[in-house]
């Protein structure tokens, strides 16, 4: 495949490879919460990379291909652009990087209105059609932006900033119970990846949860709210992991999709969600459960980094048959 090709490929790309920066961000933040700083930069130096490609093409899209732009912006993978921004921004945050954290949360807060009135309203006028997975991306960008915000809340003292991360953090409670409705169930055992999203939202969910609790703005009957809903949704997320995870066993999807990177993002969210929780929920063992988690979120990662370079170098051999079908497959 030559330059042009490549280049060709990349602008290719579906928005749901916006899941590939969210699973290395979580990986990143997990392994920092366990004290692998070396590997947590290499997953955020990963993330960090993908993240400037994708966000070069949605640029692009968004100037110079308007109608391909509003074709995609209803379809719920189109939300992995905020997700994975806050994600990204959490870690940056992490290293006290406040400042480009903080721009993080005004692109995502800024991104996240528009995509997510074009996709609820998209739901609307299909509203017989029973959705995928990735539907549950509606929760996850919310609750990105109540754990961004909640994180940067608790780094800058900000009360307002606190307050809107509650905010945010309801909303997505609300917009989880959306997705579930329309959620065909059936992906479980027949989905091509991004089914673990169901799971993954509430780890999400969790994760924010925590990130709230630490903060001092909330204290009595709101504190003792926001720990018994943080331990719920971590709880129904393990149900999840359980759940997909015989399914997978039973029926196995070993073809590499592009939305496996949304399998591999609601793992490594788990994990970090146990790490994070343990602390100020009071339940220590969760941490003991989240650390073999997150390792087996890495295995997962890197076999679908594996996955993903056979897949690749395969596409690029293909073209040379039939003669004429490069331009076509780059």
């Amino acid at each position: 495949m030559d330059p042009a090709c490549e280049r060709a490929w990349l602008a290719g790309l579906p928005p749901a490879a916006g899941a590939a920066v969210m699973a290395a961000g979580i990986l990143s933040v997990g392994l920092h919460l366990i004290g692998h700083e070396s590997l947590s930069l290499a997953a955020l130096a990963v993330a960090a990379l993908l993240w400037l490609v994708l966000a070069r093409d949605f640029a692009a899209r968004l100037t110079g291909d308007r109608g391909r732009f509003r074709a995609e912006a209803d379809t719920p993978a189109a939300l992995t652009a905020v997700a994975a921004t806050t994600v990204l921004g959490t870690r940056l945050s992490m290293l006290g990087w406040q400042a480009a954290a903080a721009a993080a949360l005004a692109l995502a807060a800024a991104l996240w209105p528009g995509l997510s009135y074009a996709v609820v309203a998209h739901w609307h006028w299909h509203w017989h059609r029973r959705m995928p997975g990735a539907a549950f991306l509606v929760c996850v960008a919310t609750q990105g932006l109540a754990l961004l915000a909640a994180v940067l809340a608790a780094a800058d003292r900000q009360t307002w900033l606190a307050r809107a991360a509650l905010a945010a953090f309801c909303l997505g409670l609300l917009l989880y119970g959306v997705a579930l409705v329309r959620f065909d169930f059936r992906e479980v055992c027949r989905g091509a990846g991004d089914h673990w999203v169901a799971g993954g939202a509430l780890a999400l969910t969790a994760l924010a949860g925590s990130k709230l609790l630490e903060s001092p703005v909330w204290t009595g009957w709101t504190h003792t709210a926001l720990r018994t809903v943080t331990l719920v949704a971590l709880g129904l997320s393990l149900v999840w992991y359980v759940v997909l995870l015989a399914a997978e066993l039973g029926r196995p999807r070993p073809r590499y999709d592009i939305r496996r990177w949304a399998t591999v993002f609601p793992l490594g969210m788990t994990a970090t969600a146990c790490l994070s929780a343990a602390a100020p929920t009071g339940v220590t063992w969760l941490r003991r459960l989240g650390e073999p988690l997150l390792w087996i979120a890495v295995a997962a990662w890197l076999l679908t980094c594996v996955a993903f370079a056979v897949e690749h170098l395969r596409s690029r051999r293909a073209p040379r048959r039939p003669p004429g079908a490069s331009a076509r497959r780059g």
